[in-house]
């Protein structure tokens, strides 16, 4: 079964074309600067040819009516006819409490995730984009929704809700939702499929961590809770998010500089975080060498990221009644040696015994940077949310086809 999934963006679509239940990947590339000048898409085969395109991609549609001729071109092509393609699986950002796993996309669904565009107005519109597109372009193909949020819905009620009145919550759902599931299902799995452990008795802490971070709490395989809340803003510092925040410090920002709900919102989430404590880049790996030259606000930058990723560890810890294994992935957490290994600095008084050595060496790789003495295994996984949803899709549509649903 060809499978192809989509991450779309506000003005950009990431794709893969994976052969499944192979997991082979026959092409992926990147639609850029939709409706924007200087419009792109990069794509390359399996077998390692490479292309960048320029055109006018005007919107959503005809970047993936581009990218599908891509597909079956003479010269870059992995398919000869796009009736090859089976099917289409999206990423989601946001599903509410509407869904608690990936589905297939029917007009109950879209219609229901119209409804959560409040919940993420920057994220659910393009992502929306790409299924209408799909079902313009493609109608007769069946398409999967898989949801960033719905790995985290087994949260149990005194994880998932704010100190707010309850009827706040009944009204306008605003409670912890949790983001980057799609990427603490796939590691948290594969990390027990490499190390030989049974997930469902395992208590799991999983660490992604990139421009935009998040941890999680798995025990026995389920979100249990996760740093994320209501929106991506809240938890560890980020590029440009502020991470944790009280809010009558916000309150109190917003009066004295008289700022409107866009502009704070704006505030928070693009100027904010390592960006704004470090006044270098958002981008750890040129904060990384600013500290390395003396810049004292990058060196404490460093250490309040450091320190946030280690107090959620604890946290998580306390909260599940221990751990037995800590999972590292996202860009920074697959390849930023350092700051990985100075965020487990004392831990030891959890049974937690790294391989220094090891750590500072390990880079995109799985690997297991824990020492054999150690009571914590601890992890390296590189995320993979794309075969995740490839995998989801496949399912899905496998269990529709035995029903003969199709």
């Amino acid at each position: 079964m060809k499978i192809i999934v989509l991450n779309c963006g506000s003005s950009s679509i990431k794709y893969q074309l994976f052969n499944m239940p192979s997991k082979e990947v026959l092409a992926k590339g990147l639609v850029d600067k939709i409706g924007l000048k200087g419009a792109a898409i990069k794509h390359k085969r399996s077998d390692g040819t490479e292309v960048k395109l320029e055109g006018e991609i005007l919107d959503h549609q005809s970047g993936i009516q581009f990218l599908l001729g891509i597909l079956v071109s003479e010269k870059y092509g992995s398919i000869k006819s796009i009736d090859e393609i089976d099917a289409v699986g999206h990423r989601v950002v946001h599903a509410g409490e509407k869904f608690s796993g990936s589905v297939f996309i029917s007009e109950e669904v879209i219609n229901a995730l119209e409804e959560c565009v409040d919940l993420a107005p920057l994220h659910n519109p393009p992502n929306l984009k790409g299924i209408y597109a799909m079902k313009e372009l493609l109608p007769e193909i069946p398409q999967v929704g898989v949801f960033d949020t719905a790995f985290h819905q087994t949260m149990p009620p005194k994880a998932y809700l704010y100190g707010i009145p309850y009827s706040l919550y009944e009204k306008y759902k605003i409670r912890r939702y949790g983001f980057h599931g799609t990427s603490h299902k796939y590691v948290s799995k594969r990390a027990c499929d490499v190390l030989g452990l049974d997930i469902t008795n395992q208590k799991i802490i999983t660490c992604h961590l990139g421009n935009g971070a998040s941890m999680a709490a798995i025990s026995g395989g389920k979100s249990v809770d996760t740093s994320m809340g209501m929106t991506p803003t809240e938890g560890l510092i980020m590029g440009t998010r502020c991470g944790d925040l009280d809010v009558g410090a916000l309150l109190y920002i917003a009066d004295k500089e008289e700022t409107s709900i866009p502009y704070t919102s704006t505030l928070v989430n693009k100027f904010s975080g390592m960006i704004g404590i470090s006044g270098v880049s958002s981008d750890m790996r040129d904060i990384e060498i600013a500290a390395e030259q003396g810049n004292e606000r990058a060196q404490v930058a460093m250490e309040m990221y450091q320190y946030r990723v280690r107090k959620y560890i604890g946290a998580y810890a306390a909260a599940m009644g221990g751990v037995d294994l800590i999972v590292f992935t996202g860009g920074i957490g697959e390849n930023d040696t350092v700051t990985r290994t100075k965020s487990l600095d004392g831990l030891g008084f959890l049974g937690i015994d790294i391989d220094k050595n090891k750590s500072l060496k390990s880079r995109g790789k799985e690997e297991l940077i824990s020492t054999v003495h150690s009571k914590v295994r601890v992890i390296v996984i590189p995320t993979d949310e794309e075969l995740m949803i490839a995998t989801d899709t496949y399912e899905i549509i496998d269990q529709l086809a035995e029903r003969e649903v199709f």
